[in-house]
């Protein structure tokens, strides 16, 4: 059986009462959270943002590797949020080969895309280390508030070009993104779309990115600006949430061998890093 790891900032949570949602008092509700499986830009070492990239080789096998650690550990779902990008519905498709839940509705969404890279997108996070320091890459990276720099309309990059977002006023689509840009795009889909389905009974697993799922840990464990910092989600090892009849977290962990986790979060921050 794996082993769980215990996430550290469940602490301090906020309660969702203000939004009028009610529950069942005598409920416990969960929901795991999973990051896409390596992809080639990943492997690469490249910024990839909402650049749609397929998996590598290895990101095939963590998503499958997921998808064994679930069946093991006896879950099973009703419904699968994704976000739109290539990335992250493979890691699904992959890990449902394990767990046989091909039949499941799957609910594809940009607002869980993964945080605009804009300038930086499609560069080498080592190489712009070199160039620019690694301390302003790391701000870039991993601060809060700072967005690197943004994308030109016309720049190919740019998500207006994409015929996945024409439904989209351009003002929606973003030339960048800070964090705090990537958690208010993310966390109204989490109440509009998410909490109902947890609320209503369904076991629900979310497969999203990095920072789409560092939004979401951010508001529900009420981490601070500087604290989230610290947090790296590793690639496809299931994060499990669980909260009280009221929806307040009670306790979150991975399902991961402890090494093995503090392995793959160490690779994470290490990535914009010179060589």
């Amino acid at each position: 059986m794996i082993g769980t790891f215990f996430n550290r900032f469940s602490k301090n949570l906020h309660s969702i009462s203000k939004y009028n949602f009610t529950s069942n008092p005598e409920a416990k509700y969960k929901i795991v959270l999973l990051r896409h499986g390596e992809s080639v830009w990943n492997k690469e070492n490249r910024f990839t943002g909402w650049k749609d990239v397929q998996l590598s080789p290895k990101g095939i096998e963590e998503a499958r590797s997921a998808g064994k650690t679930l069946k093991q550990n006896g879950y099973e779902f009703d419904v699968v949020y994704t976000s739109v990008l290539t990335r992250a519905i493979m890691t699904y498709n992959n890990l449902a080969d394990e767990l046989g839940c091909h039949h499941l509705p799957v609910i594809k969404h940009w607002r869980l895309n993964e945080r605009h890279y804009g300038a930086l997108q499609g560069l080498n996070k080592t190489e712009t280390a070199e160039k620019h320091g690694e301390e302003q890459v790391k701000i870039w990276r991993r601060s809060y508030s700072t967005p690197p720099p943004a994308l030109e309309l016309d720049d190919e990059r740019f998500p207006g070009h994409d015929k996945r977002y024409k439904h989209l006023p351009i003002q929606a689509l973003p030339r960048t993104e800070a964090l705090s840009d990537c958690v208010a795009r993310v966390i109204p889909f989490w109440y509009d779309q998410i909490v109902p389905s947890v609320l209503a009974g369904k076991n629900v697993l979310v497969v999203a990115h990095g920072n789409s799922l560092r939004s979401i840990v951010k508001h529900v464990d009420n981490v601070s600006e500087q604290d989230i910092i610290g947090i790296n989600i590793p690639t496809s090892v299931p994060l499990i949430y669980e909260f009280d009849a009221n929806f307040k977290p009670i306790r979150n962990y991975y399902l991961a061998d402890p090494e093995e986790l503090k392995k793959k979060q160490e690779a994470v921050q290490n990535q914009g890093k010179k060589k």
